[in-house]
């Protein structure tokens, strides 16, 4: 296949040791203490890389930017939906549930600042919703 080894990229990494960690494909591997065996025992925690949930924020900034505030909030959700849906879809090995958590809250705290700079008059929800019942309403898919 023609495929050479980078030797300034190649290394050998003890996830046994105590602080080690390893980033690979948009994942960090690494071994935690278990919650559950009184601190003994430990397991392989994967998730998503800070890396990868950086460009992900970035990416929903880009689909939620002041350029798009022309665009109707049910197409601007199901393009958001469809970009999450992909995104929860490769990063669901492990324990990214955190991660997920993360990406939620920043999604939510983007689409309420969108909704505010519409208009000219702030935006409201309908009477008795709260804006996470509101967009679960509108169609948003939460991670």
């Amino acid at each position: 296949m023609g495929l050479e080894i980078n030797r300034q990229k190649t290394r050998v990494v003890r996830l046994r040791e105590k602080g080690a960690s390893l980033d690979f494909l948009g994942f960090t591997f690494r071994f935690d203490r278990s919650l559950y065996e009184n601190g003994q025992g430990r397991y392989l925690n994967v998730f998503p890389s800070e890396k990868a949930l950086a460009r992900e924020r970035e990416q929903v900034r880009q689909l939620t930017a002041r350029q798009r505030d022309c665009v109707p909030i049910p197409a601007m959700i199901e393009e958001l939906n469809r970009h999450l849906k992909g995104w929860a879809n490769y990063f669901n090995h492990g324990y990214p549930r955190k991660a997920l958590r993360e990406i939620n809250t920043f999604l939510e705290r983007r689409l309420y600042a969108h909704l505010q700079r519409r208009s000219q008059r702030p935006f409201r929800c309908p009477e008795g919703r709260s804006f996470h019942a509101h967009l679960r309403k509108l169609g948003l898919v939460y991670l």
